[in-house]
């Protein structure tokens, strides 16, 4: 049997381990979507359903609604860009913005889409066995990571051990 060093720390790894478990899904996610022949990252289908929901956004708006950081958006959308999926416009009363759509290829691929996101959230469901409590302890990370962020705590711990 394998020695599994990141799950026998336990919760002293807990960034490594949901880190792993995050870049699993995106790598099959990644070979799904190899598999059936559409050319898309995994983290693109926040975006897309974003920009379905509100037609039109910045970047800087799309970056807020996901809590990415602005370099990480950046390159996102220009690889989206790249392949065709979105296209940004100068915004008609403030020519600093960028407003940012959906092109045709987009909402033509759009139905598929659809139903790609339902069987991936199906397969999430069935995998988590129905139950959904793990979302209720990421939220209570996320809020207390919010409240103190990490690196705050991190050094607090820290400086008291070194007493």
């Amino acid at each position: 049997m394998e020695k599994d060093f990141i799950k026998e720390l336990g919760y002293r790894a807990l960034d490594n381990r949901l880190k792993r478990i995050s870049d699993r899904m995106s790598h099959d996610t990644r070979k799904f979507f190899k598999q059936i022949d559409i050319d898309i990252e995994p983290s693109w289908h926040l975006v897309f359903k974003l920009l379905r929901d509100y037609e039109l956004l910045t970047m800087v708006e799309i970056a807020q609604q996901l809590g990415y950081t602005h370099p990480s958006m950046v390159v996102m959308l220009k690889k989206m860009t790249a392949k065709g999926y979105i296209v940004s416009e100068k915004d008609t009363l403030d020519k600093r913005k960028q407003n940012i759509k959906l092109t045709q290829k987009s909402l033509d691929l759009l139905p598929e889409l659809e139903q790609i996101w339902n069987s991936c959230e199906d397969a999430i469901y069935k995998m988590l066995k129905e139950d959904l409590s793990i979302l209720n302890q990421l939220d209570e990370i996320e809020a207390s990571l919010k409240s103190i962020p990490f690196h705050d705590r991190f050094y607090n711990e820290y400086k008291n051990q070194k007493r």
